[in-house]
């Protein structure tokens, strides 16, 4: 077979027209057909793709059927690591934003990339009544991040500049103070706290991990940080990062934020709130309490691809003072100065984030929320809600199994279930 001729366009209109409307059938079918999708993997270890493939690419082109025949599938019936939520809109959202193809790393590089991000952040931040401190217009705003892993890398890389700046006016040295800088969280905060200490080269000895128990539904004890935070300080550490949580991975349990938000304040801390897993709940009146305290917190995230039909990846995350992000992630060098940024006119998203490039995120975001509305996005919460109760009645009758707690207890937000 010859060589293939791609040519200077490699998009062809009509091809792609074709292609497309394959793809949007199998896509369709994948849906319609997906409960009949084994529920696990049925491979049998690890490596076996490899032993399906072929070595090396092939040399000569292939057709979408071919390469539609080796796709892998999942099931809506596995309910680990939350990989079922998605949407009509976020889908057509993403497909947009593919073809756009937008790097929107700074405003001139894509005004309505950067603009609609601000906006649809401002909406999301009003659904769920966080602080006006939040929203743009003053110093504070928000930003798609991929991850709750990267918005806690950001926050927690923009909290250590400004605890060695102001450690720095004390008389210590930079080394001596990033020996000491100390991070406290409780034993059910999401390990990639763990993972940005070590981005942010925050030694491992000195994440304080409190522990939590059940008599407080694995809620931490605010007493216990307090004697925590004490007993460091003693020790010679420098308690500069604080983290809450609403919705704990492990047991769904949400952190007493107000009382946090003191302590943070106390001594002189960072507090930052995660709410990847059960934030979205919050849009809901009748569960927005459990964000009660947030308008103590420095910043804030939760996860729009974890429970409010945008699909993966969309993190949503707020601060209040923006200059610290800028402060320990901007990078300006001659071929992305332009006047606008110069000028301090707009909002450059490569300051607020650890990459440079970024896509056009905010575009899935925007459908969803347009094409469900805030009545929908709060019909479809309130609908899992009556499924976790109705799940939780079967386990109660199981006795295989314990509840733990349930979903209108003060603090977790989902029955969290044991045997």
């Amino acid at each position: 077979m010859g060589e293939a001729n791609i040519g200077l366009k490699p998009i062809d209109a009509e091809e792609f027209r074709k292609h497309a409307h394959e793809m949007v059938d199998f896509i369709a079918d994948y849906y319609r057909d997906i409960e009949s999708f084994p529920v696990r993997s049925q491979v049998s270890q690890p490596g076996y793709l490899k032993t399906l493939l072929p070595p090396a690419a092939p040399e000569d082109p292939e057709t979408l059927e071919e390469v539609f025949a080796g796709i892998a599938r999942q099931s809506p019936n596995f309910f680990g690591y939350y990989p079922s939520n998605s949407s009509t809109a976020g889908l057509l959202g993403e497909m947009l934003s593919a073809g756009l193809n937008i790097v929107g790393f700074s405003w001139i590089t894509s005004p309505a990339a950067t603009e609609l991000e601000t906006i649809v952040l401002d909406w999301l931040a009003k659904l769920l009544k966080l602080p006006d401190e939040f929203l743009f217009g003053g110093n504070g705003g928000g930003v798609i991040q991929g991850t709750a892993s990267e918005a806690v890398a950001v926050v927690l890389l923009a909290a250590r500049t400004r605890a060695i700046s102001g450690n720095k006016r004390k008389g210590l040295s930079e080394a001596e103070i990033l020996s000491k800088l100390a991070v406290y969280t409780s034993d059910q905060t999401h390990s990639c706290l763990q993972k940005g200490c070590v981005i942010a080269g925050i030694p491992l000895e000195n994440l304080v991990i409190v522990p939590t128990d059940s008599s407080t539904n694995y809620a931490v004890s605010p007493a216990a940080m307090r004697q925590a935070l004490e007993d460091g300080v003693k020790q010679g550490l420098l308690p500069f990062f604080l983290c809450g949580t609403v919705g704990t991975t492990s047991s769904s349990a949400v952190d007493p934020l107000s009382a946090l938000g003191d302590i943070a304040k106390d001594f002189g801390m960072w507090f930052h709130v995660d709410a990847a897993y059960a934030g979205s709940a919050c849009i809901c009146p009748e569960f927005r309490h459990h964000l009660d305290g947030v308008e103590k917190a420095d910043s804030f995230n939760m996860n729009a691809h974890k429970w409010l039909l945008t699909n993966f990846d969309c993190s949503a995350l707020w601060v209040k003072e923006s200059s610290h992000l800028v402060s320990a992630l901007s990078t300006t060098p001659e071929f992305l100065r332009n006047k606008a940024s110069d000028l301090n006119q707009v909002v450059d998203y490569k300051d607020w984030q650890i990459p440079l490039g970024r896509r056009f995120r905010s575009l899935k975001l925007w459908f969803v929320m347009r094409m469900n509305g805030a009545s929908g996005l709060r019909s479809y919460i309130r609908n899992h809600v009556r499924l976790a109760k109705r799940f939780e009645g079967f386990v109660r009758e199981d006795p295989r199994f314990q509840v733990r707690h349930t979903f209108y207890s003060s603090n977790t937000l989902a029955p969290f279930c044991s045997f």
